[in-house]
């Protein structure tokens, strides 16, 4: 039976067609294994990863072999950007048996989703002592066919220690010297820099935009340092724009060919924030068209591998020029929207679009919020995860999802001057505050009817962290609002996380950025205009770029919210109380600078704006 046929995710469809007789993810599979009393396979990857591909043709795409997986294990494949829960829960029961932790991640576990083994890619013969997929499967099914007790109690344990460490999400308090400790984190990862290339460290080299993000606001020119240092690199695509997903080498030559949602959203709002115009636009300009799906929301990646002049290559494609490009069928774009990554992107696009003077960016931003905002809420309000065109997943969503989609909401908002979006954010982070900061559905079905628990994953690589990512938008919201029980939701997270983020800043940058805004006094900044339509992009064009070009505002955070006046009172109306009698003095556009929601005489002159976003 094909089963992965009609999946959501693109990863499960390229296995479709494979002999062996895959499940998706779901109840159905692990009743299989019960009844015929075998182990489950559990099999990882993600539709970009170059050896997930390379084991599919290998093994999974072997007769032989199938038939031996078939008659002695249930198979379950399972796209880990669409249940990234189940691959956190595994992936973290996999290092009881390997350090070398990666995809494709290939999980044995019992009819009840105790893991009692795991690996990652196996070759289809034995190399260099490395045994080949097939010796394992049988080494697999010889121990739980004569050692079952001792699987049992492997599986038992794991899952014991897994429990152990599945605690929510840690509270605690600012510490009192942060000042001091954050100031003390931008030098520990200023004497990481590899300065002879930039970037971090030695091999391999990834983007890290959370880090250089905290680093931006602390005023760090290793931030630019770096940003410049990746731009002339074989890092970014020179002929579509764009950033592939790591460099091999410290010289951040041999990338791997991936051109990720979440790297390229994070990376637009960093180049636009710092002024890099050509190459932000060069970003833009891969997501709009690259990676932008009909319906308006991001597909979640472009693959690595493609077939140029009739041979597979990774890679091949980004070393022909654009002439070259054109000739051949460019690689493909997972066009699974996943909402998280959507909402990095909105937030980027929106941000991006105001400081370069790009309305068409703040628009495909609108058009992805409007598709999300239609798709993935299903009928009863709840949050989903993930769709493919307007059919929806069944994954749960996940904390990164209500955090990053509230962000881009509330960006979008700012932007736009529309409450609708500040409102549908607001409603996103309240349900997780009530949910005691967890996500409303509870999380994985098929984990929680299992009783498999794993602890919040609160470090920060490539992207920001479901924490970081809600208290974020939660503290955007107390400073439109007012309402303590944001910032207090967010110190709180925050702070339970503080000691670990300063310790190693490398992978904690957006916590330590929340950080940094909590510390800081809260700058604000709302311009009404009374000439434009609602909702236009160029609202108060004068004065936004008298704000922008003020040097002063990379140290202190602001709030910038854009909009007409007659859009003001459906803001006060809605409770965002940073609005209430904000009016376009005598029919000209106006400024109000604020701090602490304490503000100062109304600005209509774009010079005394810069004088006053100067002398903060």
């Amino acid at each position: 039976m094909n089963r992965l046929r009609d999946a959501i995710s693109p990863y499960l469809r390229s296995h479709a067609d494979n002999p062996v007789d895959w499940y998706p993810w779901g109840e159905a599979a692990f009743a299989e294994a019960a009844r015929r009393d075998v182990p489950v396979l559990v099999s990882i990857g993600y539709s970009t990863c170059h050896w997930c591909h390379v084991m599919a043709r290998e093994s999974f795409s072997d007769p032989v072999l199938a038939a031996t997986l078939n008659d002695r294990f249930v198979a379950i494949k399972v796209d880990r950007e669409e249940h990234p829960e189940v691959d956190s829960v595994y992936l973290a029961a996999a290092g009881a048996f390997t350090q070398n932790l990666g995809w494709p991640l290939n999980v044995f576990v019992t009819p009840q989703g105790k893991a009692f083994y795991a690996g990652t890619y196996s070759p289809p013969t034995p190399v260099q002592g490395h045994p080949s997929f097939s010796q394992l499967l049988d080494a697999v099914d010889d121990a739980w066919r004569s050692r079952r007790d001792q699987v049992d109690e492997t599986a038992t344990a794991i899952t014991d220690a897994l429990a152990a460490g599945s605690a929510g999400v840690p509270a605690g308090a600012i510490p009192a010297d942060a000042q001091q400790l954050l100031g003390a984190a931008v030098a520990g990862l200023e004497a990481y820099e590899d300065t002879s290339y930039g970037g971090f460290g030695g091999a391999p080299k990834f983007p890290v935009a959370p880090t250089l993000s905290f680093l931006a606001r602390r005023d760090s020119p290793l931030a630019e340092r770096t940003l410049v240092a990746m731009a002339a690199s074989h890092l970014r695509d020179s002929v579509e724009g764009g950033f592939f997903r790591y460099s091999v080498n410290r010289d951040w030559s041999d990338p791997h060919y991936e051109r990720m949602l979440y790297d390229n959203a994070l990376l637009l709002d960093l180049y636009a924030r710092t002024g890099m115009r050509d190459v932000a636009e060069g970003v833009a300009s891969f997501l709009l068209t690259v990676l932008r799906q009909p319906a308006g929301g991001f597909g979640s990646a472009q693959d690595s591998e493609s077939t140029v002049k009739g041979s597979r290559s990774e890679g091949g494609y980004y070393a022909l020029d654009a002439a070259g490009r054109a000739a051949e069928t460019p690689p493909a774009v997972d066009a699974k929207v996943l909402t998280g990554w959507n909402g990095f992107a909105i937030a980027a696009l929106c941000r991006a679009g105001s400081a370069l003077d790009h309305p068409d960016w703040i628009e495909a931003a609108v058009r992805a919020a409007d598709f999300l905002l239609d798709t993935h809420v299903d009928d009863s309000g709840v949050l989903v995860r993930a769709s493919i065109g307007h059919e929806r997943s069944d994954a749960a969503a996940t904390l990164e999802d209500y955090g990053a989609f509230a962000g881009g909401l509330l960006a979008l908002s700012a932007a736009t001057g529309r409450v609708r979006y500040a409102i549908a954010a607001r409603s996103l982070i309240d349900a997780v505050l009530a949910a005691d900061f967890s996500v409303p559905s509870g999380g994985d079905p098929v984990l929680v009817a299992q009783g498999i628990t794993a602890g919040v994953d609160t470090a920060e690589g490539a992207y920001p962290s479901g924490l970081s990512a809600v208290s974020d938008a939660a503290l955007t919201l107390y400073e439109l609002t007012g309402a303590a029980r944001y910032r207090a939701a967010a110190a709180a997270a925050i702070g339970g996380v503080a000691a670990e983020a300063l310790a190693r800043p490398i992978a904690y940058g957006a916590s330590l950025e929340v950080l940094s805004r909590l510390v800081a006094p809260t700058q604000q900044l709302v311009i009404v205009t009374s000439d434009a339509a609602a909702g236009s992009a160029d609202v108060g064009r004068a004065l936004v770029d008298a704000a922008r070009k003020d040097p002063a505002r990379k140290n202190v955070h602001a709030l910038t919210v854009v909009v007409a006046e007659t859009q003001t009172r459906d803001w006060v109306d809605a409770g965002f109380e940073l609005l209430e009698g904000r009016v376009a003095q005598n029919g000209v556009d106006t400024a109000y600078l604020c701090r602490d929601f304490v503000c100062r005489l109304p600005i209509t002159r774009p010079a005394d704006l810069q004088l006053a976003l100067g002398s903060v």
